[in-house]
């Protein structure tokens, strides 16, 4: 039943009540009650069909900074690196600054293969695209999912931001760099980052910040710092992020792999299988606007997808897509005119392109000939030297050849000047035959006999060609059925599922947790008293977050899981895509001579790429922790020589059950040693009774415990050649390594 239900085209209406921070250039009709319209069922209809806009990008502008940029000291740039959209602009609380991004492109980057002529390639980024479809396979992005990796096509992101925004400095960047990054972002993405940055464009300093989190700072009430829940949805990864006492709780973060791009991939599978017949028109483009203009997240989605049972409701709720179509049908039937002035344009096209060529064949052999005539002057003026250097600059051998190649160009030049004339005569006589004059039949038949006119009847068939024939009139081709219904896409339960991948990803067969599963997992991990702080603040920021309805079904999904009688609070972002770029310029302002949060060239020099400064709206730095080198043979001997009894029973704990197991207080791993004959007669008891723990530390201090004797005897480590449960080397025991296989 849910399959079929799932599989019903059919489509729920738009909620009655939209958000007032949804995005203004959404355009929605809200929905009908059933049986009425504003003008009319046809009306109705009508209004229900939408246009693809289909715009193209426009190329962004250089720009030219005002002079508060750089006085009285260079003013921090902001960079919003999206996976989607990149944005950029000032951060300075001067006015005649804008307080917005003056730069909003696509993250994406295309080089051309380069033309025949020789041209070398050409790389285009960003709205200087101008559309992606003719382009899809040749879009390259720097990023993985929200990660960047590809520094090369990032390198060419930032050169386009620093052109366009009128950065004059000469071989640097002299700002201050605000630049937004994934959440837990791994700590090589950013050491190529910084790497990028400080030796590339030799930037002053620059700081590294979550954009959810500079948005959730845009968006702060009174009392900060404060305690939250943020969902962040963007175009490939939707996050759910703990924030408490204002600081990112990293370690409780989690990341589900969906976002815009799964959903509008969804969507273009749907409507390809349900439309094969427009499969190229229904392109990716396309289907993001569908899915960010007309789709949303129902409440109750099993209960949504029964409503459309009803076919009134789906006569009254039902949106239709028109795709760009001819109104000329292939029956169509032109008159003589228009075919003979179709015609007579087509021939004026091809003479001009004609007489195009042939201006440029001739130029061409004009300036060939006037060559090989300046050769033939040398050898008659006697300038030996100069005239074999010539020809062997023609690849020529001897003066006849020379002769023989000027008499056919002189020829070649000769036959295309003719055919350039003759082709100017026939259009002059085109022109002139163009408006042939016709006698007047009144004069003729009043001078004329009635055996004149008998003569010529009988001479009208010979030139019944040349008469003009009359026109009938043609009746207009009816089409059997509506072509312009023929090319709409109608949306059903296509508006609701593209988004509902958030919240059941395995609508398109992920193998993961929803966004009410996540959410309630993060909040397990927490007491009681920390989940009621946290869901008193749930924030909703990210472009994908935009979707009408969202904020109600994760109302529902809360009202769900927490316990009875509790309370919950969601916000959402109030510019879901620009709130990132804004929080971002706020903490730039309020922190622009404050060194907290800045990463400088000498912290970059001395601490390395993957370095972090940590603020308010940043990740958590965890330094690379090198695992240590395992002791070369010879020191281990004399490591093992020189330990006494007091330093191994200080590095390993007892733990003795069975009379042979030993723990080392520096790694995780027990072993086990095998009893041997040396071991014996000293009155050391052993038993090779438990296996050893696989870890990947290494130890360079071990000791066994008698259970006899309760001693502790330092030994050395060796290789483990046996296996798990011990070493049976020839060494005396105290010499052999412990029974682990993985050491």
């Amino acid at each position: 039943m849910l399959l079929a239900m799932v599989w019903f085209h059919s489509a729920p209406p738009c909620p009655p009540r939209r958000n007032a921070w949804s995005c203004p250039e959404r355009v929605f009709v809200p929905p009908l009650p059933a049986g009425e319209s504003r003008d009319g069922p046809a009306m109705a209809a009508a209004a229900r069909v939408f246009a693809f806009r289909d715009a193209r990008w426009a190329p962004d502008p250089v720009l030219v900074p005002s002079a508060a940029v750089r006085a009285p000291q260079p003013v921090p740039l902001v960079i919003d690196n999206g996976s989607f959209q990149t944005r950029a602009g000032w951060a300075s609380a001067d006015p005649a600054v804008p307080a917005q991004p003056l730069l909003r492109f696509r993250s994406l980057a295309a080089r051309s293969r380069g033309a025949r002529g020789g041209a070398g390639a050409e790389t285009q980024v960003g709205n200087d695209l101008g559309s992606p479809e003719p382009l899809r396979w040749l879009l390259r992005s720097p990023f993985d999912r929200n990660v960047p990796v590809q520094m090369e096509l990032q390198e060419l992101l930032f050169d386009h931001v620093f052109q366009r925004l009128g950065v004059a400095s000469q071989g640097c960047v002299d700002h201050p760099i605000v630049l937004t990054e994934a959440v837990c972002n791994p700590l090589y993405s950013r050491q190529m980052m910084s790497e990028l940055l400080f030796e590339c464009y030799q930037v002053p300093k620059v700081s590294y910040g979550v954009d959810s989190l500079y948005s959730f700072y845009h968006n702060r009430r009174q009392n900060w710092p404060c305690s939250g829940l943020v969902i962040s949805s963007g175009y490939q990864c939707t996050h759910i992020l703990p924030v408490l006492e204002g600081r990112l709780d990293a370690k409780n973060c989690k990341r589900i792999n969906l976002g815009g791009c799964q959903a509008a991939v969804y969507l273009q599978r749907l409507l390809q299988l349900k439309y094969p017949g427009h499969f190229a028109a229904i392109t990716l483009s396309r289907m993001e606007e569908i899915v960010h203009e007309h789709s949303y997240i129902a409440e109750d989605y099993i209960e949504e997808l029964q409503k459309w049972r009803s076919p009134e409701y789906y006569e009254n709720n039902m949106h239709k897509m028109q795709l760009p179509f001819s109104n000329k049908l292939l029956g169509s039937t032109l008159t003589s005119e228009e075919k003979q002035e179709k015609k007579q344009q087509q021939l004026r096209r091809l003479q001009e392109l004609n007489a195009r060529r042939r201006e440029e064949k001739l130029q061409l052999d004009q300036e060939r000939l006037d060559r090989l005539l300046y050769v033939q002057e040398l050898l008659e003026d006697g300038q030996m030297d100069q005239f074999h250097k010539a020809l062997v600059e023609l690849n020529m051998d001897s003066a006849e050849e020379l002769q023989s190649y000027i008499n056919k160009l002189s020829l070649s030049v000769e036959q295309t000047k003719q055919k350039i004339l003759q082709a100017e005569v026939n259009v002059e006589v085109d022109v002139v035959d163009s408006k042939p004059e016709t006698p007047d039949l009144d004069t003729l038949g009043s001078e004329q006999s009635l055996e004149d006119v008998e003569s010529i009847n009988e001479f009208e068939p010979l030139f019944a060609e040349e008469q003009p024939e009359v026109e009938k009139p043609v009746a207009a081709v009816q089409p059997v059925f509506n072509l312009a219904e023929y090319h709409q896409l109608f949306l059903g339960t296509e508006r609701i599922r593209a988004p509902e991948i958030l919240f059941q990803p395995s609508l398109i067969g992920e193998d993961q947790a929803g966004i009410a599963e996540t959410m309630q997992y993060v909040l397990e991990r927490y007491s009681k008293e920390q989940q009621a702080v946290l869901v008193q603040n749930v924030f909703l920021t990210g472009g994908n977050t935009m979707y009408p309805g969202l904020k109600a079904r994760v109302e529902k999904e809360l009202l769900e899981m927490r316990p009875f009688q509790s309370s919950f609070q969601v916000h959402l972002a109030a510019s879901p895509v620009l709130d990132a770029w804004y929080g971002a310029r706020d903490w730039a302002v309020e922190y622009m001579t404050r060194e907290e949060g800045w990463i400088t060239r000498k912290d970059y020099e001395e601490k390395g790429g993957e370095y972090l400064k940590e603020h308010c709206a940043s990740n958590v730095y965890v330094p690379i922790r090198l695992p240590k080198q395992a002791p070369r043979t010879s020191e281990v001997k004399k490591l093992s020589q020189d330990m006494d009894v007091e330093a191994a029973t200080s590095h390993w704990t007892v733990n003795n059950p069975f009379g042979g197991t030993v723990l080392c207080c520096g790694c995780p791993r027990a072993a086990v040693m095998a009893p041997s004959c040396a071991a014996a007669a000293e009155g050391w008891d052993r038993t090779l009774l438990l296996a050893s723990k696989p870890s990947s530390a290494s130890c360079s201090r071990r000791a066994v415990y008698c259970s006899s004797t309760g001693q502790t005897k330092a030994e050395s480590p060796g290789s483990c050649g046996v296996g798990a449960l011990g070493c049976f080397h020839p060494a005396p025991w105290w010499q052999r390594a412990m029974g682990c296989s993985h050491c």
